[in-house]
């Protein structure tokens, strides 16, 4: 333990030593990330200005679209940089913000995912008591609770990990700060880290999981004794965008933490590009394909605007 020193900076690897792939890697990235960006910024505006989406599941949707572009931009910033400047170097601040945001923006959509869960169960299981059960009050408390806590439980990790002590100049093998390959780079004592981050992850992890399974067992259940087909098809299709979005949340969570701690570069660096850049460009084309209300938005604000004429309007669209 004679050779800690006061860490001042990192070595973040990203995709630095592939010289020959640095242009086709920052083209690849800049066009998933500015389109990530578009996209997202157009559904947050189509649910602020729009009469039409000012339900809660659109409500919590653009609390999601905003997540995205923050998560898209921390881990993309320091990534463009070290592509396009060839500086691999990032400040010991720097990699301890990356850690506190990158940490509080992925448990506040664990839970986001876990109230629309909750959202959609309320609306195929109790569609008679929807509004009284699920009021604007109560999604802007539920919102606000999801955003304060979640910031709360990243600032303890990043006030943990502040107690840490590295040796020498520490090169970080992936694309971003985060706390499993601190942990593991550290040279002082990292019980107490480990306990924290388990300790959360069975209560907060387990309880968000938890609701989203709960809600969507049951919408199963009263989807299946739907008789007519079509009345299955619909019921199926008010929540079939957002389970597709909390199965890639999942699957590509669990590829991160468990399989890319155990696997080999460049896979694993791939796989967190998958994460953290591809997967905030995919949720929104998720909800938006097969959204009709995101489309007739989209449509009106469009006509609205003068880009395209009224005579292209549905005839549900002129009766709204």
């Amino acid at each position: 333990m004679g050779n800690q020193t006061s860490q001042s900076e990192f070595i973040l690897l990203g995709f630095s030593d592939f010289t020959d792939s640095q242009i086709p890697v920052f083209l690849l990235i800049f066009l998933i990330y500015v389109p990530t960006l578009a996209c997202n910024l157009l559904i947050i505006s189509l649910v602020v200005s729009d009469s039409h989406l000012h339900t809660p599941m659109y409500f919590f949707l653009g609390n999601i679209s905003l997540l995205d572009i923050f998560i898209a931009s921390v881990s993309a910033s320091h990534l463009y940089r070290s592509i396009f400047t060839g500086n691999r170097l990032i400040l010991y601040s720097s990699c301890i913000a990356q850690v506190f945001f990158f940490s509080w923006f992925f448990i506040t959509e664990a839970f986001l995912l876990a109230v629309m869960s909750y959202d959609r169960y309320v609306a195929i299981c109790h569609p008679l008591h929807y509004t009284t059960m699920i009021s604007v009050h109560l999604c802007v408390q539920l919102a606000s609770s999801v955003w304060i806590i979640s910031s709360l439980c990243s600032l303890v990790h990043t006030l943990c990990t502040l107690r840490l002590v590295f040796c020498g100049r520490t090169t970080i093998p992936g694309l971003l700060c985060e706390l499993y390959q601190l942990f593991q780079l550290s040279c002082s004592d990292t019980y107490l880290n480990y306990f924290l981050l388990r300790f959360q992850a069975g209560v907060f992890g387990v309880s968000a999981c938890a609701i989203t399974f709960i809600s969507y067992f049951h919408v199963f259940k009263t989807i299946l004794r739907i008789r007519l087909k079509g009345g299955r098809w619909k019921a199926f299709s008010t929540c079939s965008s957002h389970l597709t979005v909390v199965s890639v949340f999942y699957v590509t969570s669990i590829f991160n933490y468990f399989y890319v701690s155990t696997t080999a570069f460049p896979a694993s660096r791939l796989l967190s590009v998958g994460y953290a850049v591809f997967t905030p460009f995919l949720n929104p084309l998720i909800y938006s394909l097969r959204n009709r209300e995101l489309k007739s938005a989209l449509h009106r604000t469009l006509v609205k605007a003068g880009f395209i004429s009224s005579w292209f309007m549905t005839r549900e669209e002129l009766q709204s």
